[in-house]
């Protein structure tokens, strides 16, 4: 059987027990926080990994990368033409609208751009908040490095291939047999034949 107010007698246990224990409060300014690692902070730009793929403005659910870029020919040693490369002209993040998701970082195939723990980039007008590729690039001093690798996990793509081909003898090259192609009216080849 119920009591009527058990709900609103725990209710008031809690509150006064919260109410007497010790409070623990960080004094931000004066102390700096302990973040966890690789914490969300700020966005940070490694200008020269930059290729201008454009692949992080185009997947920002929130629009808020904005990138400009012009053509260079570059002449090649031994080429018959020169080639063309992009050369970034502008990079900026709107922080008022970026949400934070990550998904630019996920999805640059060159490591561009990183995150940083710093947070503390408050300003007083909300138009301050763009920031450019020179602000974006200064906080690549405070990204992390990156954790070590597992001993104890799969070793990387790139360490095993090196390490197959090492052992492999330079004259025995990886050959595939022939693969014949099926006899007209005939019965269609086996995983066995192949």
């Amino acid at each position: 059987m119920k009591v009527p107010g058990e709900g609103l007698a725990k209710g008031l246990a809690v509150t006064l027990k919260t109410m007497v224990g010790h409070s623990h409060t960080q004094q931000y300014p004066d102390v700096a926080p302990e973040l966890p690692p690789r914490s969300r902070g700020v966005i940070a730009l490694a200008e020269e990994n930059c290729t201008v793929c454009m692949l992080c403005a185009r997947e920002c659910p929130d629009w808020c990368i904005y990138i400009d870029s012009h053509k260079e020919e570059v002449q090649v040693p031994g080429a018959a033409r020169p080639r063309q490369r992009n050369v970034l002209d502008k990079f900026d993040i709107d922080f008022s609208l970026c949400m934070y998701c990550g998904i630019c970082i996920e999805v640059c195939p060159f490591d561009a751009l990183y995150w940083s723990p710093e947070f503390e980039y408050a300003e007083y007008d909300l138009r301050d908040l763009l920031h450019d590729k020179d602000h974006l690039g200064q906080w690549m001093a405070t990204v992390p490095p990156p954790p070590a690798h597992d001993r104890n996990g799969e070793p990387a793509k790139e360490e095993t291939a090196a390490a197959r081909k090492a052992t492999t003898p330079p004259g025995a090259a990886a050959t595939t047999p022939p693969v014949r192609p099926p006899r007209p009216g005939g019965p269609p080849p086996t995983s066995a034949a192949l």
